[in-house]
């Protein structure tokens, strides 16, 4: 595993197996150096533990990163449970899940993500006391995330176009599930031009005719004559095969580690595209996390999630100042965290 190509130093991974509760699943943190690793718990049908290892060590990073970019006191953690949400899922699961999270005695906060929800949080609770949504408040769904994405777009087409509004901008949003359907609805009342894609494409085709937007098959989203392009679905979208295609001037969603590799940043630049950092943009559910301890009443959530967009806003700044990409900026400026974080820790 030290040399998996995703492996980035990593300060644990554990595999945990209960045969009796059929759970098969993957933590990963991957540092504590700003605090507790905080991250969701992810379950899908993965092909082989190598692609759940994968997708567990790069989300894992994904999430050191939201924490750092936003100056929160927490680390990146993740965890992935190998079946199918559908099928698969079970108390006697959730609960051996929530065993092996309190077996970390806090090292690791576990939140919901793709295939679990803040219900699967209320059973773990059972057994641990580190997880997310633990006050009323936030139990109430509250799209968050796509909150975050929809003011990093704001400060995007600002930057970029020169314009507050986003009246009229054409945007392609890939993914209607939790982030791009509220992502779409916030876009539409902004007065935004949906076209709009869906691996079901029944439910694309819904959404579609609720917001006066067109729907267009999976693969021709990366087509379309937009302003924006707006990943909102799995990650790794971004890649040799994708980024030629984009009509778009700017790509800021949802997703988590939309390159498929990092030299990817570089490409979209090349192509004149305006790239926002995944982690900047998609940041709202760690935001949303520090509120329950402060302030987790809905308008108090909303505005501290709000502050993505100051933060967008000064990485695009810096990043047309020096000549380098969005990325990398937003890069450095958690690795300083991080190594002032350690530098802290060991005096």
């Amino acid at each position: 595993m030290f040399h998996h190509p995703d492996f980035d130093d990593h300060e644990q991974v554990v595999f945990v197996c209960d045969p009796a509760a059929g759970l098969r699943a993957i933590i990963a943190l991957h540092s504590t150096a700003l605090g507790p690793a905080f991250g969701g718990c992810r379950m899908w049908p993965y092909a082989s533990e190598a692609q759940a290892l994968t997708d567990v060590l790069r989300l894992a990073r994904g999430m050191t990163y939201k924490a750092a970019i936003c100056a929160l006191p927490y680390g990146g953690g993740k965890s992935v449970i190998i079946g199918d949400s559908g099928r698969d899922k079970t108390p006697a699961l959730l609960l051996a899940m929530g065993r092996a999270v309190e077996g970390l005695a806090g090292r690791y906060i576990v939140a919901d993500d793709i295939g679990t929800t803040l219900a699967d949080l209320a059973v773990m609770r059972a057994v641990t006391s580190h997880t997310a949504a633990a006050t009323p408040a936030a139990r109430e769904p509250l799209a968050v995330t796509a909150y975050g994405v929809f003011v990093a777009i704001r400060a995007a087409v600002r930057h970029r176009a020169g314009r507050d509004g986003l009246a009229g901008l054409r945007v392609a949003i890939q993914g209607q599930g939790n982030v791009g359907r509220p992502l779409a609805g916030y876009l539409h009342e902004a007065g935004a031009q949906l076209v709009l894609a869906d691996l079901d494409p029944a439910r694309a085709a819904r959404a579609a005719q609720e917001l006066g937007a067109r729907a267009v098959d999976p693969d021709a989203i990366y087509d379309q004559a937009v302003d924006l392009f707006a990943p909102c679905a799995l990650g790794a979208v971004l890649d040799d095969r994708t980024i030629p295609r984009l009509r778009a001037r700017i790509v800021c969603g949802g997703a988590n580690n939309q390159l498929a590799e990092p030299r990817h940043a570089a490409a979209l630049a090349a192509r004149g595209i305006l790239y926002v950092p995944d982690y900047l943009a998609n940041a709202g559910g760690v935001i949303d996390f520090h509120q329950e301890g402060i302030d987790d009443s809905r308008a108090a959530v909303l505005a501290a999630v709000g502050r993505i967009e100051g933060i967008t806003a000064e990485i695009l700044e810096k990043a047309e100042a020096s000549g380098r990409s969005p990325q990398e900026i937003a890069d450095r400026r958690v690795r300083a965290r991080l190594r002032a974080a350690r530098r802290r820790s060991a005096a």
